[in-house]
C-alpha cells in the first residue's frame, strides 16, 4: 500500500560521494595524499570478493535482463567503490520506491565487505 504522503526529497536517491574525508576517519595523518586516487586494480576486487558477489546475485535477481547487469570495482581513499549498471528498464526496480530498495542493497553489501574487512561503497550508474 502507498503512503499518500511520500514526496520526493531531493538527495534522497543515489547521493553521490565527493570525495571528501568528513565520511570517516581512517587514522593517517591529514597531509597523506596516498588514498586520493582512482585506480581500477585487482587489489579491490580480490579484497572485496564478497561484497561483489552478493551485490551481483541482488542485482541479477531484481533485474528482468540479467544479462545486462554489470559491476565494475575501483579503489577511492581506502574504500572499494562497485559501481553496479544495470539495463535502463530495471533502473527503477534497482533504486526502488525513495531508494530504498538500493539502501538495502547497500547495507546488505557493505555487510558482505565488514566480512573481509572492507569498507565499500555502492553507486548505480545509468
Amino acid at each position: 500500500m502507498s503512503d499518500v504522503s511520500d514526496e520526493y526529497v531531493v538527495g534522497d536517491v543515489n547521493t553521490i560521494d565527493d570525495g571528501s574525508e568528513d565520511d570517516y576517519d581512517d587514522g593517517g595523518d591529514v597531509g597523506n595524499d596516498v588514498g586520493n586516487d582512482v585506480s581500477s586494480d585487482a587489489g579491490g576486487a580480490e579484497r572485496a570478493a564478497a561484497a561483489i558477489a552478493a551485490l551481483e546475485f541482488i542485482a541479477k535477481s531484481l533485474a528482468e535482463d540479467p544479462e545486462a547487469v554489470s559491476v565494475e570495482v575501483s579503489e577511492r581513499q581506502g574504500k572499494v567503490i562497485l559501481s553496479l549498471s544495470v539495463g535502463p528498464s530495471d533502473m527503477g526496480r534497482v533504486i526502488g520506491r525513495r531508494g530504498r530498495t538500493a539502501q538495502a542493497i547497500r547495507a546488505l553489501v557493505g555487510a558482505a565487505g565488514a566480512r573481509d574487512g572492507v569498507i565499500t561503497s555502492v553507486d548505480i550508474v545509468d
